[in-house]
């Protein structure tokens, strides 16, 4: 790749042997196709590009900037979406974007608690957006571990905030983005929907679409998506310009054009019907990977999944969030420790793990492979003080990671 950084490059070639031979089960995470690490690792690189189209602060932004207007009609077109601006560089960044474009600091915004599925951006008071903001936390019923939506019309009527977020980055059930609109109209609030998560699964019919109900809808471009990593912002016309103005100058400076070029490739290919197939199959996945842990004793938060995450309470495994995180890394499968509803852990710890089925989908895995899949992470889980064990464990990650190759169009040290 790099002779001339043979420390990187090394670096790189090892990051792509742990992808190649792990299992992925980040819920955030995917492999991007090929085309889109070209796009990525072309010129496009190069330039600087601020502004937006036919109004570049630069010269020689003819190219690039028609693969911006080409990644906004696609955006606009596949989301049924009045306006798209395709220039932030994160979810967050996205969100901000959105924030800055209708609110002043100090007005309130009624959002997901993070400890029971929301996302940073929502209002934690370490970030931006709960510094600046009045937040009110709505949360789950304790029960059914599922959005109160009584809950939260009986807290948007109380308070009246001029925004509600709907969307989470911890959930695994069917979002009523319908119910979320009609109570922001009843208030008198803009409805921010923030569908990150669920992206590929809207562009694939899976899960319904967040667009008609909302005034804003933010989104990465990566996760279900399996684009590049970037953000997107939806919203209705109306508000087009004021959020252009927010987004830049008001929040950020050049975009990525390269990562923009992505995004319109992504958007494209999310227009195929193979798509299609693919969000069902990351369901189908999730839902054949919660069914075999529930039969193996374990506690699915919110009962199970209908989008493409579950969330596992490790706490009758007597394990934490933290442990089996370790212990599932040692043997080559990849997730993330999470807090539970009402998680008595800290969030360094949890209760919890979160785990997801869009890149092993990318791969190829079915229903079949979901049940090795939860046989695998119930031995480790299980045996992790048998060194024998896991080491069987192990080589059972690498031979069914083996088996559905990472790129195997791609020649060696070409593009990693």
């Amino acid at each position: 790749m790099m002779d001339a950084d043979p420390e990187i490059d090394s670096l790189v070639q090892s990051e792509f042997l742990r992808q190649k031979q792990s299992l992925e089960l980040i819920a955030s995470e995917n492999f991007v196709p090929p085309y889109v690490l070209q796009a990525q690792g072309s010129v496009l690189t190069n330039k600087y590009a601020e502004g937006y189209p036919h109004k570049k602060y630069y010269g020689g932004c003819e190219f690039v900037e028609s693969a911006e207007e080409l990644a906004a009609k696609r955006a606009c077109e596949l989301f049924g979406a009045e306006h798209a601006n395709v220039q932030p560089h994160s979810g967050t960044q996205a969100n901000m974007g959105v924030y800055f474009t209708v609110l002043e600091p100090g007005d309130s915004i009624l959002a997901m608690d993070l400890a029971q599925g929301g996302h940073l951006s929502h209002g934690h008071p370490l970030n931006f957006s709960g510094r600046l903001f009045k937040i009110i936390p709505y949360g789950v019923d304790r029960e059914r571990e599922t959005i109160d939506y009584d809950e939260v019309a009986r807290l948007a009527r109380e308070h009246r905030p001029k925004m509600i977020v709907a969307g989470a980055s911890a959930y695994p059930r069917l979002i009523d983005f319908k119910r979320f609109g009609d109570i922001a109209k009843e208030v008198g609030a803009y409805l921010m929907a923030d569908m990150a998560h669920i992206a590929g699964l809207v562009a694939g019919g899976v899960h319904p679409s967040p667009v008609p109900h909302s005034d804003f809808v933010t989104t990465t471009t990566h996760k279900t998506l399996r684009g590049p990593r970037g953000a997107l912002i939806l919203c209705r016309g109306k508000y087009a310009a004021d959020l252009d103005r927010n987004v830049f100058p008001g929040m950020q400076g050049g975009p990525f054009m390269h990562v923009i070029a992505g995004k319109a490739t992504c958007f494209l290919m999310a227009m195929r019907p193979e798509f299609k197939e693919y969000a069902a199959q990351i369901v189908k996945n999730a839902k054949a990977l919660a069914k075999e842990l529930d039969a193996r004793g374990y506690r699915l938060v919110a009962g199970g999944t209908d989008n493409h995450m579950l969330l596992l309470d490790l706490r009758s495994k007597g394990l934490t969030g933290k442990e089996a995180t370790d212990i599932l890394g040692r043997v080559g499968i990849t997730v993330n420790k999470n807090m539970i509803p009402f998680d008595p852990e800290k969030p360094m710890v949890t209760s919890g793990i979160r785990l997801g089925t869009p890149a092993l989908t990318t791969r190829g895995m079915k229903e079949k492979e979901m049940a090795l899949v939860a046989g695998i992470i119930d031995v480790a889980l299980s045996e992790s003080q048998d060194r024998s064990a896991m080491d069987r464990v192990a080589v059972k990650v690498r031979d069914l990671a083996g088996s559905f190759p990472l790129y195997p169009e791609l020649k060696k040290g070409y593009y990693f």
